[in-house]
């Protein structure tokens, strides 16, 4: 029972955290869809959501570090700057790639309902948020394997 209290407790700082990382990813998809690309498909629903979540990985990374996966980043032996960069190399490579089923939602919603981007984009986010809380844990923020001290 306590594995999974913690787990639901890991997963409502996932979800809290996640509002700032979209409020940021909206407030750039606005200002990006209605003041710089104002004409034209690709720059309303491809570039500036691709602008948009970079903006919000970098925001979810860094609070996901220092506070959802802090017992296993911070509290880690091998913690190091090096470390933070690699860390956040595989998490903007798994947010892409997760991103990228996002777009295909956000961009099958618009085809069939013809919804703004942002509500498309909130849509589509909702599908992807607990695959993201799943490779994060699973994947990036993996606790690392502690063996026995050996004699050798």
């Amino acid at each position: 029972m306590k594995l999974n209290t913690a787990l639901a407790v890991r997963f409502a700082k996932f979800v809290s955290t996640s509002f700032v990382g979209t409020l940021a990813d909206m407030l750039v998809l606005w200002l990006l869809s209605d003041l710089v690309f104002t004409r034209g498909y690709w720059g309303e629903y491809v570039i500036s959501p691709a602008i948009s979540f970079q903006c919000a990985v970098a925001v979810n990374y860094t609070l996901s570090y220092f506070y959802i996966w802090k017992d296993r980043t911070l509290g880690s032996p091998d913690a190091s700057l090096k470390r933070f960069f690699k860390l956040y190399l595989a998490y903007n490579l798994s947010g892409t790639a997760v991103f990228l089923l996002r777009l295909g939602i956000l961009l099958l919603i618009e085809r069939f309902t013809g919804w703004d981007v942002l509500l498309c984009n909130i849509v589509a986010m909702c599908f992807s948020g607990i695959l993201n809380f799943a490779i994060d844990g699973k994947l990036i923020f993996r606790k690392k394997r502690t063996f026995g001290k050996s004699d050798h």
